[in-house]
């Protein structure tokens, strides 16, 4: 004679979905933190290929720099050739085909309080910065950076590479090495850029003439 089969009670039941449920859960809450990881390592993937960049666009247009004037002192006569501060520098290089027409072009590069670092291009003619009408908009170089300082070095009084300096004082010449000092949204320190500049310090100064 054949026994019948055993069911399962409701209690086995319950438990089996109550296990299920927490099973998916979990599932989904793995797959969830797994995603957002991702997307999280993506971003900073991003930006850290942004900052190379803009690092490799700044060595490239620094190293390019040249001793031509962008504007002049009203009073004294004084030719601009390199002005910067911790958050900006300014020179003239020849901007590349895919960024203009080429030729003298005013380089300005400029960290601001959002966290971006921007490039702002402007034609040199006759020793003078011609702005464009309408103006050009800035170039983003960078963003979401938390700190960002430039720093300048020229040569001492003995012809000798000097100390470090937080502005460059001495408009009419190129500075021999610009520093760059980047902390990532992270607060991760970059490694320092330095970049010597060719032209630097004992070039003499010369006007474009288009």
């Amino acid at each position: 004679m054949n026994r019948g089969v055993r069911g399962f009670t409701l209690i086995e039941v319950l438990l089996a979905t109550v296990l299920l449920a927490a099973g998916l859960a979990l599932a989904f809450a793995t797959l969830r933190s797994a995603s957002t990881i991702s997307a999280r390592g993506e971003a900073m993937a991003e930006r850290n290929e942004a900052i190379r960049a803009a690092e490799g666009f700044l060595r490239q247009r620094l190293t390019s720099a040249l001793p031509i004037s962008y504007a002049r002192d009203k009073d004294t006569g004084q030719a601009f050739l390199f002005s910067g501060d911790a958050r900006q520098l300014s020179f003239v290089a020849d901007l590349p085909d895919y960024l203009g027409r080429g030729g003298p072009y005013l380089h300005q590069i400029t960290y601001s309080d959002d966290g971006r670092l921007k490039a702002q291009f402007t034609l040199v003619q006759s020793g003078q910065a011609i702005p464009d009408n309408p103006a050009r908009p800035p170039e983003t170089l960078a963003e979401g950076l938390r700190t960002l300082r430039f720093r300048y070095r020229g040569l001492d009084a003995e012809g000798k590479l000097g100390q470090w300096q937080e502005a460059w004082k001495n408009p009419d010449r190129l500075p021999m090495q610009v520093m760059m000092q980047v902390q990532d949204a992270e607060g991760r320190d970059w490694p320092e850029l330095v970049v010597a500049l060719p032209q630097g310090s004992t070039a003499p100064q010369v006007e474009a003439e288009l």
